[in-house]
């Protein structure tokens, strides 16, 4: 009992015992008890459906050796009287394990984000390329995360962080003025996959240039033209390009025009819109719009036809175009009726000829 009583560095010995039980416990019950906890909540949270559990239990796994030995001595320390340079040394090392930790759960919080939404995105085909965006976007607030962590710690350690946050901020307009085309494209491609103007898969045109998108970069956007060929083209110039995306068309309006000779009566001119209506209303998939005698031309009478074709694939179309050409020949030939090309008429003439001759 003379042994415990005894003073040791201005605390007894029973003190500091009782200080290195508390380290003891703390840590047991910060790793062993937390292991354990991690591993039962995981098999319950395997059975549910909720997100916010699985969130739970990545940071509890993430919880660090080193964290819970520093708040056990920390702990431990709070029983003892120690010099005001001991206590102040621990205090900041507690600030800075915690800062640490903070870190690590907040650079878990965004691996479990990121992981989740790009599982989903590469579930769906078109919206595959949005999990390398994301992945860019993941890395970008890891590096905020942890260099808040880093300012916060020599902040706490008495080291002026004004200068070093100065020089940051000049450092950083340097850069992003180095590498601001860079940035740009970036910041376009998170553009891109958030507001989806076209996804992988669709069919775009872009000024003269045309083709299926493949692939939808951080930098670039890749697009494979009918002819074969791959056109690349930067992020940024799409988003300030006009992008007419025919893989969101629900209908595709079709405009065609014949013309017949001038040597046609009028009531089988007549009959003609009715005819070409019948031809359209024919086939699968089409909606009839109009069909006119529009105008008189240098050498035929023209007609114009507005149908719809109810599928979007251009295929489609050219097979309903096809079928409606045929048919119009047939129905014109069984009618009599005959299609104009260029032709001209010349008048033959003597200039200053005398009416008796």
């Amino acid at each position: 009992m003379t042994i415990l009583k005894t003073v040791f560095y201005e605390n007894p010995v029973w003190l500091w015992l009782l200080a290195a039980a508390i380290v003891a416990l703390v840590w047991f019950l910060l790793r062993v008890v937390l292991r354990l906890l991690v591993e039962r909540l995981r098999v319950f949270t395997a059975r549910t459906p909720g997100r916010l559990d699985d969130l739970a239990v990545e940071l509890l796994a993430k919880t660090k050796f080193l964290f819970a030995l520093v708040v056990a001595f920390y702990a431990g320390s709070l029983l003892l009287v120690l010099p005001s340079v001991a206590e102040a040394a621990l205090r900041a090392l507690f600030i800075v394990a915690l800062l640490v930790q903070v870190g690590y759960w907040g650079d878990g919080v965004v691996t479990f984000w990121i992981r989740r939404v790009a599982r989903r995105k590469l579930e769906e085909e078109e919206n595959a390329a949005a999990a390398t965006s994301l992945t860019a976007l993941g890395f970008v607030a890891k590096i905020a995360i942890w260099t808040i962590v880093l300012l916060l710690a020599l902040e706490n350690f008495g080291i002026d962080i004004t200068l070093l946050i100065t020089t940051l901020g000049v450092g950083g307009i340097a850069i992003a003025l180095a590498v601001q085309n860079i940035l740009g494209d970036l910041f376009a491609s998170l553009s891109i996959i958030v507001d989806k103007p076209f996804v992988i898969g669709d069919f775009i045109i872009v000024g003269d240039l045309m083709g299926t998108v493949e692939r939808i970069g951080l930098k670039t956007t890749r697009v494979r033209s009918l002819s074969g060929e791959q056109i690349v083209f930067s992020n940024s110039d799409l988003l300030a390009s006009r992008v007419r995306n025919y893989k969101r068309m629900f209908e595709r309006r079709i405009v065609f025009a014949f013309g017949v000779t001038y040597q046609t009566v009028p009531d089988v001119l007549e009959g003609i819109p009715e005819t070409v209506r019948g031809i359209v209303e024919s086939q699968p998939d089409v909606r009839f719009d109009r069909c006119h005698f529009k105008s008189f031309g240098d050498f035929s009478l023209d007609y114009e036809t507005v149908y719809y074709v109810l599928d979007p694939d251009y295929n489609v179309y050219m097979d309903r175009q096809q079928a409606i050409n045929l048919a119009i020949m047939r129905a014109f030939e069984e009618q009599g009726i005959e299609f104009a090309y260029p032709t001209q008429t010349l008048y033959v003439g003597r200039i200053g000829a005398s009416e008796e001759e």
